[in-house]
């Protein structure tokens, strides 16, 4: 029977490791996801595991482990967060251009500078062209659903990219929730076991990995590696459904909250979209046809998707936890616009920043946003540039 308990989102996803028992794990420790390659080390130690941990002198080297193990054919992971997956960048690449389906637990946090060591995400948002696929939580339970989904994504035959599984830093890496953690046997069925075709040391093939590309090849590579984002929509859908039918959670591109009839509707992505949830109830109270749709995966990025859950709305707040640079908004805010755009919607849109190195959010700030979008459509404010949420003066 599923155990209801009390844990933390690194926790929770040293829980699903344990379950999924993955072949090599190298890390290196980094706030706020040090807990993580820790919780795992004790369960080899303790003999629960029999993952080979490899302790190495920086993430770089972590990263380079990983792509070496997974070239091999083992299953494997690491978990980072922050600078130590910004000095991963050049094997990001590397790691995701080979097709090597390595599992990473990102616990978000912003880069440096100024050095902070609070939730943001703009590590795993400046990754985000790197060809990784990307899956957000919200909480602790649904981080640990992620992780679970994860290499039955990656590892697919119609596949095989690397994958980010994201949760907030200290937000929810090191809040405790209640959770409900599933059975080791039907988990372990779902997961299943790891049989690559291609790898090193399978004696009866000769292959290279990572050779030098001429222009000839190179382009066709990476066309290669463009379509198996796209197959990995219908992939992800397909575990999702898998994995409802073993432990009654249903999982999707994102989560529809009150949506279906939403004038003003607010897309977010990670933790804050609890806080626009209760924000949603005390509006609907009053009224006034708020919604949230909760962004789970941003790659593969759901364009068409989002822009059909959103076509019926008078009015769009596009939250971003990144600073872009652009002097647009954030990343979120792009990608979300050029969808509405595309689908020729005529929504009121304006791209928001919040939360940067931590920054609270309360309830009454989101139901702010949700004042100002009601302004918005009816022509009452406009936005000169795009507005930072809880900034002072």
């Amino acid at each position: 029977m599923p155990t209801k308990t009390r844990m933390s989102g690194n926790e929770a996803v040293a829980h699903a490791i344990k379950q999924i028992n993955p072949d090599v794990m190298p890390a290196f420790p980094i706030t706020p996801s040090t807990e993580i390659p820790q919780f795992v080390a004790n369960m080899i130690a303790n003999g629960e595991i029999t993952t080979e941990f490899i302790p190495v002198e920086s993430e770089h080297s972590s990263m380079s482990a990983a792509i070496g193990a997974s070239a091999a054919g083992a299953r494997t992971l690491t978990a980072t967060s922050s600078c130590g997956l910004a000095l991963m960048w050049e094997v990001l690449y590397v790691a995701a251009s080979n097709r090597l389906p390595i599992a990473m637990a990102v616990a978000n946090r912003g880069l440096t500078g100024p050095l902070n060591i609070n939730a943001e995400h703009s590590d795993s948002m400046g990754a985000r062209d790197s060809g990784w696929l990307q899956i957000y939580a919200e909480n602790n339970q649904e981080v640990y659903d992620n992780f679970l989904q994860a290499y039955r994504i990656a590892e697919h035959k119609d596949v095989k990219l690397p994958i980010m599984v994201c949760q907030d830093g200290f937000i929810t890496s090191h809040a405790v929730e209640n959770i409900t953690l599933w059975d080791d046997a039907p988990i372990k069925k779902f997961v299943g076991e790891y049989e690559p075709e291609h790898y090193l040391l399978r004696e009866d093939e000769t292959m290279a990995v990572g050779p030098y590309a001429v222009s000839n090849y190179c382009m066709e590579a990476k066309k290669a590696q463009a379509e198996a984002m796209k197959r990995a929509k219908k992939v992800i859908l397909e575990v999702a459904k898998e994995f409802e039918a073993v432990t009654g959670r249903k999982y999707g591109f994102f989560e529809e909250y009150k949506l279906e009839d939403a004038e003003y509707a607010v897309v977010a992505i990670g933790s804050v979209c609890g806080t626009a949830k209760d924000a949603i109830d005390a509006l609907r109270k009053d009224g006034v046809k708020a919604g949230l749709l909760k962004i789970r995966v941003f790659r593969p990025f759901p364009a068409e998707e989002i822009a059909a859950a959103l076509k019926h709305c008078k009015a769009i707040a596009i939250l971003d936890r990144a600073e872009s640079y652009s002097g647009n908004g954030g990343p979120l805010g792009a990608e979300v616009t050029a969808a509405l755009y595309r689908a020729k919607c005529t929504a009121e849109t304006v791209n928001m920043v919040y939360g940067l190195s931590g920054r609270d959010v309360r309830v009454e700030d989101m139901e702010k946003v949700y004042e100002d979008l009601q302004k918005l459509a009816a022509g009452t404010i406009s936005y000169p540039e795009y507005p930072y949420i809880g900034l002072r003066d």
